[in-house]
């Protein structure tokens, strides 16, 4: 070997770039700690499953399916602290229609699903003839990936939705602009284009959740645990044991199930109860399942997970904590980064929002008594109220209305006139212009004493 090839060798070897510690498997479909050394592979580490098991897609359906029922709406400030349905945009339109072979629940539930999975999810924008957006199409998470540009300009590689690749050409997927795709990330503090699950916080708890679930499966599988055996004192010959557990099949499996077997002889039945072992199992797997539910924020009750008991009521107490919790946030996120998407100024003047009053829809005694309240407290008129629960108009209902007791603050300076008693003696009426008075009062006197005299003289005559 040469002066000079040493010479490079010994350059490669002190300026060899250091290999990165992968976040991210591209070869299987998992994710593998920070800790991990960077050739996993080679030291026989296996990448940790994505889905995680039951319970990690418990919790991303709950997020998922509950988005998926709130409707979005494009709002629009009116300038009067009041606000308005836009219906002729473009962002309605594809809420309501993504695309060809999705409708806008679809669309939703695979986004949220997508997002809470893998902590990223994509979506491509078709525009039309006036640069609005006209379709989306979701694409498979774990096949895009963002770059960056020498320029600076971020470009993504998209791939995983057949509809799109058939009608696209593979290299115009290859390297398309940010404007033209929805991009939304969860926990993008590492890389702000590439955004990690909350499941990866939990990998420790999937891996021996996992780890606990196999080694259950395998001892269930080699064992052969009875329900119960059969014991007597007396000695059995073979076919007297033989004998006595034909029987006892008989009485006690097929059509026969259920049937009460009778044992003499010194038998006695001793059923077999669960082994401390399995307990433990189940109590550690309980607890790696709560674990992993904190992660995603998700109460335990509303998983039905097994063991888990609350006071009557509690549940929809924890049902409106996370609503107005970790859900909202969800909903908020994706608001956000939608319209910003689609060029909205943000709340208050133009936004888009999922309503939420959707989530009470079984609930009826509580959204009419809500109505109610609101009608009654004067924030609500009652057609407003009626057009929530798709009603008609009715008459002389457009106008807020409150009880007459309901007056300002500033009402008790002010007192209104007292009203008069039904029963008071009402005023004598005002005489008419036309009556025929006299000019004054010294006049009117005169006059009547006249006449009070004549009266006296025709009376004496």
């Amino acid at each position: 070997m040469s002066l000079v090839e040493r010479s490079a060798g010994a350059l490669t070897r002190i300026f060899r770039p250091r290999a990165k510690a992968l976040t991210r498997s591209s070869q299987s479909s998992g994710y593998i700690p920070p800790s991990w050394p960077w050739n996993f592979w080679q030291l026989g580490y296996d990448p940790i499953p994505v889905g995680g098991g039951a319970i990690v897609a418990a919790c991303i359906d709950t997020y998922a399916q509950t988005a998926a029922e709130c409707p979005p709406s494009h709002w629009r400030s009116t300038g009067d602290n009041g606000r308005e349905r836009v219906t002729t945009s473009a962002l309605s339109r594809v809420m309501q229609k993504p695309n060809a072979y999705q409708s806008g629940s679809d669309f939703i539930l695979n986004l949220v699903g997508y997002l809470y999975g893998d902590g990223n999810a994509y979506a491509l924008a078709i525009r039309n003839n006036r640069t609005e957006v006209a379709e989306l199409h979701l694409m498979n998470s774990a096949s895009c990936e963002a770059f960056v540009a020498s320029n600076g300009q971020v470009f993504y590689s998209l791939a995983g939705n057949p509809v799109v690749e058939a009608v696209l050409r593979n290299g115009e997927l290859q390297r398309v602009p940010a404007r033209d795709v929805l991009h939304l990330k969860l926990n993008a503090r590492g890389n702000p284009l590439k955004g990690d699950p909350p499941l990866i916080n939990a990998t420790a708890d999937i891996a021996a959740n996992q780890a606990m679930l196999r080694q259950t499966q395998t001892i269930a599988q080699n064992q052969s645990k009875p329900s119960g055996i059969l014991t007597t004192d007396q000695p059995l010959e073979i076919w007297q044991t033989e004998e006595i557990r034909q029987k006892w099949i008989q009485r006690t499996t097929g059509a026969s199930a259920g049937g009460v077997p009778i044992l003499s002889s010194g038998l006695k039945f001793q059923a077999m109860s669960t082994s401390s072992r399995d307990a433990q199992y189940a109590e550690l797997m309980q607890i790696t399942d709560g674990h992993i539910a904190t992660v995603y924020g998700i109460p335990l009750p509303l998983l039905s997970l097994w063991g888990v008991q609350t006071a009557a009521g509690a549940t929809a107490d924890l049902m409106r904590y996370w609503v107005g919790g970790r859900f909202g946030f969800c909903l908020d996120h994706i608001e956000n980064g939608i319209g910003l998407f689609f060029g909205l100024a943000g709340w208050p003047q133009e936004y888009l929002e999922f309503d939420t009053a959707a989530l009470l829809r079984s609930a009826q005694r509580d959204r009419i008594e809500a109505l109610a309240r609101g009608v009654q407290g004067g924030i609500y008129s009652p057609n407003e109220a009626r057009a929530l629960e798709d009603l008609p108009k009715a008459k002389d209902g457009d106008q807020p209305r409150v009880q007459q007791q309901v007056v300002p603050l500033d009402a008790w300076s002010n007192p209104p006139p007292a009203t008069p008693r039904p029963d008071a003696a009402q005023p004598a009426p005002a005489a008419s212009a036309n009556e025929n008075k006299p000019a004054d009062t010294a006049a009117a006197k005169a006059s009547g004493i006249a006449e009070i005299r004549r009266m006296i003289d025709a009376g004496a005559g």
